[in-house]
């Protein structure tokens, strides 16, 4: 499958990626198993958001040299599409971790290292999906109707289960791993298990570690056909997904006092993926446009997001 990302920008993005996380490893391991502010998680928010700006700056300025200004908007364009479709799928990640912690009642100050071991995990499976997906696309086209008719079927039932609730307790996974698997009733530190009485024992918190990679399978999944409806370029929608990753963990933080504020955000995001999924069945029929989609996205995103905070303006916060 054709690309704009040569070899030498994929080894960039490798190594940026790498010092990306190494430099949060740093910071978590300075702070120690401390509770992350508001205001930190902002902070970090917004880095991550000007990062991702950055790049779309250079890949901008590198294609409107090399390759003329037509290709350097189309592309930038589509980088900018799908990082926004991925930011705002990994709001209903957050909603799930947030459903984890809570439901295991995790201490804030041990929930950092378990988002970043996440975060990696998520990362390494990505790239690997995209790249099988790019190829499947390249080899067999029909499937990215199979493709569209998922995510047409995703948003649908996203949309009747909106206001369902999700019961841990009655999760197979859940259930296999206490009925198997030796687990402590108290949590050790920020330690995944630990030793008594000569027998290894695991941890709650080898629990929700475990029950966030499934989320990431799960989540990536849904997210990668939705990100081939608006480029078929792996370049441009490994690092579109890759950066709006890369903020999930400061987004978490920053958003996780705020969850019951945004109970209609998850229409939205339904919304979103139907509008996607006919988008990528009507692909060979009718190309809707980049900046129409862009633009969909943005007033559905920012819509659903302004309606809940307006519903709950005048709720006590818990």
């Amino acid at each position: 499958m054709e690309s704009i990302g040569t070899w030498w920008m994929w080894a960039a993005f490798a190594a940026f990626v790498v010092v990306a996380i190494i430099v949060d490893l740093l910071v978590l391991e300075r702070k120690g198993a401390a509770k992350v502010s508001f205001k930190e998680a902002l902070g970090w928010s917004v880095v991550w958001i000007l990062l991702s700006f950055v790049f779309n700056g250079l890949l901008w300025w590198y294609l409107d040299v090399n390759h003329g200004r037509a290709v350097a908007n189309e592309t930038s364009m589509e980088f900018f599409t799908g990082y926004l479709i991925e930011k705002s799928l990994a709001v209903d990640n957050i909603f799930v971790f947030l459903m984890l912690f809570t439901f295991f009642a995790v201490p804030p100050q041990f929930q950092r290292r378990v988002l970043i071991l996440g975060i990696i995990g998520a990362i390494i499976l990505r790239a690997v999906m995209i790249l099988i997906g790019a190829w499947l696309i390249a080899q067999f086209h029909w499937i990215l109707y199979i493709f569209g008719l998922f995510l047409l079927f995703t948003g649908i039932k996203m949309l009747m289960m909106a206001e369902a609730e999700s019961d841990l307790e009655k999760n197979p996974l859940m259930r296999w791993m206490r009925r198997h698997i030796p687990i402590t009733n108290e949590f050790h530190g920020e330690s995944f298990s630990v030793i008594k009485d000569g027998k290894r024992w695991f941890t709650p918190l080898f629990v929700v570690m475990v029950m966030i990679g499934i989320t990431d399978v799960i989540f990536a999944v849904d997210s990668i056909p939705a990100i081939f409806a608006v480029t078929l370029d792996p370049f441009i929608v490994l690092t579109s997904n890759v950066f709006a990753i890369l903020g999930l963990r400061a987004m978490y933080f920053m958003l996780a006092d705020l969850a019951d504020r945004f109970h209609l955000l998850k229409y939205g995001l339904a919304f979103i993926l139907v509008f996607i999924g006919i988008k990528m069945l009507l692909l060979d029929i009718y190309k809707i446009p980049i900046g129409f989609a862009l633009s969909v996205v943005g007033i559905v995103l920012l819509s659903s997001m302004l309606a809940s905070l307006y519903v709950t303006r005048k709720t006590p916060k818990p």
